[in-house]
């Protein structure tokens, strides 16, 4: 009789589209099962480093092959790959931890191009430095296999999702069709249907163009709560031109790059109108997602930054409130801030076990594949 798979203790690493910092999240998993959910931290990047990652999303245009790194970036990825590190030094001593105690950290490293037509994504982070530093074996660089094997790269963490939804408890416990709604830099969508059905894409843009034009207008890294939006009110102009865009009709849901859809024109709106305007085009293009879906969702789960602006919540909750219930991860016992990175500590392991990771209903690809490279943290 063969015995349940061995549980590994697993350190998840995530620097998403908003380039804000690195979210880290432990777990204890065997690959499939979640055994524990382990603390999370928060690590942010300064003014100056996000600067210089925003200005690596200029230079990277120019990458025809993914291993390239044109300009500053091979200088960028050793300086990022080393913050990473030390937030897991960072992690390891606030929680009492040596090295010894963590089996493998999952490492996504920073999008700077992803260009899924072409097959072509490339993430800046060292794997095989970060291991080095660590004493850790790492996974990283996830994404690429699913590309060669026809996927687009994205999304990745659907199949955690599914393992979440399984462990749902309490009214949620066996709730479907159930959707999780990343709200990053860009919204992506996992939906499990009532026969089990995983499918998974973006939805469109998250919480990038609401960052970027605070930003430009009040020198912030983004709108808290919703605040600014708050005194807005939206123009219905501008938000259909974005919701006219044929990424909302085609057949093919595509995997999209932080700069598929770029800001409004600074003489279109005003700061607060402009950011209540984006949080309305966020919330609108979630449930549009539902045009692609066998079912309408019974109940919306919302992660990620995004589900703190509260007028994105309060624009999807009107847009579903004939369909299904919204509420934030919280409130399903989840942690909406680090579910990601839950996710890439969860997806290392399944590498480790040559388990799949993507799927034909989630990137594309055309069979169920597994993905990721192995860097030794020790001779």
């Amino acid at each position: 009789m063969t015995g349940q798979p061995h549980v590994r203790r697993a350190i998840g690493l995530m620097s998403g589209t908003s380039m804000d910092g690195i979210d880290l999240a432990m777990l204890d998993t065997d690959g499939d099962r979640i055994v524990g959910r382990g603390a999370s931290s928060f690590t942010p990047y300064d003014a100056q480093f996000r600067k210089r990652l925003e200005q690596a999303l200029e230079t990277a245009k120019t990458i025809r092959e993914r291993r390239e790194r044109p300009g500053d970036l091979a200088r960028l990825e050793a300086e990022l790959t080393d913050r990473h590190a030390m937030a897991v030094e960072a992690f390891l001593a606030r929680e009492g931890l040596a090295a010894r105690d963590i089996d493998v950290v999952g490492f996504h490293g920073q999008t700077v191009l992803h260009r899924p037509l072409e097959a072509l994504t490339v993430q800046l982070g060292d794997g095989e430095r970060l291991a080095a530093r660590l004493g850790i074996d790492v996974v990283h660089d996830l994404r690429a296999n699913d590309m060669k094997l026809g996927g687009q790269g994205a999304p990745l963490v659907p199949a955690y999702h599914r393992a979440l939804a399984a462990g749902l408890s309490g009214e949620w416990a066996g709730e479907r069709p159930v959707v999780f709604v990343n709200i990053g830099g860009i919204s992506n969508i996992t939906y499990i249907g009532s026969d089990g059905t995983l499918l998974a894409f973006d939805s469109g843009p998250g919480n990038t163009l609401i960052d970027q034009w605070v930003a430009r207008h009040a020198g912030i890294p983004y709108d808290s709560g919703g605040a600014i939006a708050s005194e807005g009110r939206v123009l219905a102009g501008l938000a259909n031109r974005y919701l006219s865009s044929p990424f909302f009709t085609a057949k093919q849901r595509i995997s999209l790059d932080r700069s598929d859809f770029t800001l409004p024109d600074d003489t279109e709106a005003g700061l607060e109108d402009g950011a209540r305007t984006l949080a309305f085009v966020t919330a609108a293009a979630i449930a549009k997602a539902q045009a692609h879906l066998p079912e309408k969702p019974k109940l919306w789960i919302l992660c990620g930054g995004g589900r703190h602006n509260r007028l994105i919540v309060e624009d999807l909750t009107v847009a579903t409130r004939h369909t299904g219930q919204v509420i934030v991860a919280e409130e399903a016992g989840l942690n909406g801030d680090s579910m990601e990175a839950e996710a890439w500590a969860w997806l290392a392991v399944r590498s480790l076990r040559g388990l799949a990771l993507t799927y034909p209903g989630t990137t594309g690809v055309n069979e169920p594949a597994t993905g990721g490279v192995l860097a030794r943290g020790s001779a």
